[in-house]
């Protein structure tokens, strides 16, 4: 096994870890509706388990970020734009920065600077990942052995832009728990599907 092999075990691993945090951390809290309440709510400030909840995401997006590291040399060897990977790298920069130093305020709000700081991280790091979904689209249409995968992120970055303005729309109501959860859903897939794949052609 080499390098780019390990460092795409971590990029499987990432969602899994954090398809398990809200799972586990929002059973243990008995005043947590999974579909009412956002995800972020779990580790913002005064929440119940908040650094258990805190301690998932950071892991997550630490492994993302170190199988981002690797993923230009994963495909084709390094050949083609390297704006892709760069543009995931960065997104997952976010996340780990939204996650150590900008919590949702107390109750899952979002007034003090802190608070309007993860969302503002949260929407960077969205638009980011859509943009590296579509660069490699572009980069792996053409290369043989990704092209079934080049459509596939395309298909992902549509789904995960009609899924964010869908959460927008919805974002103070009643059910942006669950309408939440569907919506980062393609973006997990895409990360472990992209990182199967490089382990599979590494």
């Amino acid at each position: 096994m080499n390098i780019v092999q390990i460092l795409a075990i971590c990029g499987m691993l990432s969602p899994i870890i954090y398809t398990a945090m809200w799972i586990i951390c929002g059973s243990l809290d008995s005043n947590y509706s999974h579909i009412r309440d956002d995800i972020s709510s779990l580790f913002a400030v005064g929440a119940p388990n908040r650094r258990l909840s805190q301690s998932f995401v950071i892991t997550e997006s630490v492994l993302l970020f170190a199988f981002f590291i690797g993923l230009h040399e994963g495909i084709n060897d390094g050949g083609g734009s390297i704006f892709g990977p760069i543009f995931l790298l960065i997104s997952s920069i976010l996340g780990i920065l939204f996650a150590l130093f900008f919590p949702l305020d107390e109750g899952g709000e979002f007034t003090t600077y802190k608070g309007k700081g993860h969302i503002a991280f949260v929407v960077l790091m969205g638009i980011f990942a859509i943009a590296g979904m579509v660069a490699l689209w572009i980069r792996l249409q053409f290369i043989l052995g990704w092209s079934g995968f080049a459509l596939y992120s395309l298909i992902s970055a549509i789904v995960s832009l009609i899924g964010v303005i869908i959460s927008s729309i919805f974002a103070a109501g009643k059910y942006r728990g669950i309408i939440e959860r569907i919506m980062v859903t393609p973006y997990q897939l895409f990360y472990f599907v992209l990182s199967l794949m490089v382990f599979l052609n590494n």
